[in-house]
């Protein structure tokens, strides 16, 4: 199970999604910035019971009731829209933040790699000379 996941983490293109990172991370930003300057409309009306009305028996008065229930509902979705907003930004800022750290162990990873290259080598060519020598 975890060579799938190393064989799907390898297939990413990581220095594509490192660039990318402040791109959604401000996009996201951006889009909170223009849904939280819009306020929503508070009023609290049932639609269900205006709803029973036949649309003959509709007054001036039964329609601007409608219309603040309308505006209520408005009101409501902007504010949902507004938290959803709020949290797609925290999560673009925290997978910015992995990404950054992903990248970082990444590079680490390779210079363990190269390092351990390295004294694989060594060990070899020690051993070579201790088995030429003797």
């Amino acid at each position: 199970m975890a060579i799938g996941w190393l064989t799907v983490l390898q297939s990413v293109p990581w220095s594509e999604v490192v660039r990318n990172a402040p791109k959604v991370a401000a996009g996201a930003k951006k889009l909170w910035g223009s849904v939280a300057n819009k306020e929503g409309v508070d009023h609290a009306a049932d639609l269900e019971e205006q709803s029973r009305h036949p649309p003959e028996l509709l007054t001036l008065g039964s329609l601007q009731t409608q219309i603040g229930t309308l505006q209520s509902v408005v009101g409501e979705l902007q504010h949902q829209l507004s938290e959803s907003t709020r949290l797609i930004t925290s999560l673009a800022e925290q997978n910015a933040q992995l990404i950054q750290r992903i990248d970082a162990m990444r590079k680490r990873t390779a210079r363990f790699g190269a390092a351990l290259v390295l004294v694989g080598i060594a060990a070899g060519a020690a051993l070579w000379l201790g088995l030429r020598i003797t």
